[in-house]
């Protein structure tokens, strides 16, 4: 007599855990590295217990080339940088647009949200929303390089062998701007553009004997700074200001052209399958108590009101160290990259790796 309500039971429990079973969903995200520590993905896996987080950690060259090779699958939020969204889109349609009513907008900051915005908008639908933002630009140990102030400075030959620069398309930007080029001005005129390339070539290979090593992460060049090897380096805003916090010496350095300023998005790749839990990670991520978290890892600002006060201490202090007021007016933020761009530069960052062993 006991049989029947047994099974009964029995079977209750197996649709129950085969419902919860079938009702979870993974979270498969496509970010820098630093963008998902851990203590916030467990915190976010503790709020939403039917959502498991995978992080894939990336840049943005490697963002938009798996997203390709898939036709926009295997990912279900990517973060590229701003300038990575609408040209990548109208090539290779690897993106869908996002419905801004998902997401909680209202402590964004005004000026970062309609940037991103207006550089992803197409045909009246907006594929990106901020989340990270910072700058590229130099750093020095001013008590050995005290006026170091230019991109320029890096092919100084007072600082031979003691410079560091990264291969990738900031130097390039820099180094033009530094050659009185406007960079983002010429996207409009490829042939310019490439005429413009080959003088930053020649420049950066020219420079070779200065550069005691390219450096390829925020470790090896930290190690660089910290150990004296070198003195200076093009440098991500955030990797200085870590810095400042074990050496008050080592600081960030806006160049006299501007620092080149970056966002950081979140984006929705087209063929990701779990887009609510993308959008509840988004708003988890911009509450301010999970900024200060994700702040502390990435040491960039978030893209939200009154980012400088949720920044560590150390970290506050290293921002108010490197920039004025008229540093910050002097930004000068990436442009959207038209198609065929990428891969003029490409070609010539292998050109001046060839000449130079980089």
């Amino acid at each position: 007599m006991l049989r029947k309500p047994f099974i009964a039971g029995a079977i209750a429990v197996f649709a129950l855990s085969h419902a919860q079973f079938a009702s979870a969903e993974t979270l498969r995200l496509l970010t820098w590295g630093s963008y998902a520590p851990d203590n916030v993905v467990k915190m976010f896996e503790e709020k939403y217990p039917d959502i498991t987080v995978e992080v894939t950690f990336s840049n943005n060259e490697e963002m938009v080339a798996k997203l390709r090779a898939t036709g926009g699958a295997g990912f279900d939020l990517a973060q590229p940088s701003h300038d990575r969204i609408y040209a990548a889109q109208l090539e290779y349609d690897i993106y869908k647009p996002m419905d801004l009513s998902q997401i909680d907008m209202s402590n964004m900051e005004d000026s970062l949200l309609e940037g991103v915005k207006a550089n992803t908008t197409i045909e009246g639908e907006v594929y990106s929303v901020p989340h990270q933002w910072g700058t590229s630009g130099l750093m020095a140990d001013k008590s050995k390089a005290p006026d170091f102030a230019s991109w320029d400075d890096l092919c100084d030959p007072m600082y031979k062998g003691k410079t560091s620069m990264r291969l990738k398309r900031t130097i390039l930007l820099g180094t033009a701007f530094a050659m009185g080029e406007d960079p983002f001005a010429a996207y409009s005129d490829l042939d310019k553009y490439q005429s413009i390339l080959d003088k930053v070539a020649d420049k950066l290979i020219a420079c070779k004997e200065n550069i005691k090593a390219y450096w390829k992460g925020g470790d090896d060049l930290s190690a660089m700074m910290l150990s004296g090897e070198i003195v200076a380096s093009e440098t991500w805003d955030s990797t200085a200001y870590k810095l400042f916090g074990e050496n008050e010496n080592i600081v960030f350095i806006p160049p006299s052209t501007g620092a080149i300023a970056w966002i950081d998005t979140f984006t929705l790749p087209r063929k990701g399958k779990a887009d609510d839990a993308a959008y509840k990670w988004i708003n988890f991520v911009l509450q301010p108590e999970i900024v200060e978290l994700m702040s502390a890892s990435t040491g960039a600002m978030a893209a939200v009101k009154g980012a400088k006060d949720l920044l560590p201490a150390d970290k506050k202090a290293a921002v108010n160290a490197a920039f004025s007021d008229e540093d910050i007016a002097n930004l000068k933020f990436f442009a959207n990259i038209p198609p065929g761009v990428e891969d003029m530069e490409g070609k010539t960052l292998e050109k001046i790796k060839a000449a130079t062993g980089g």
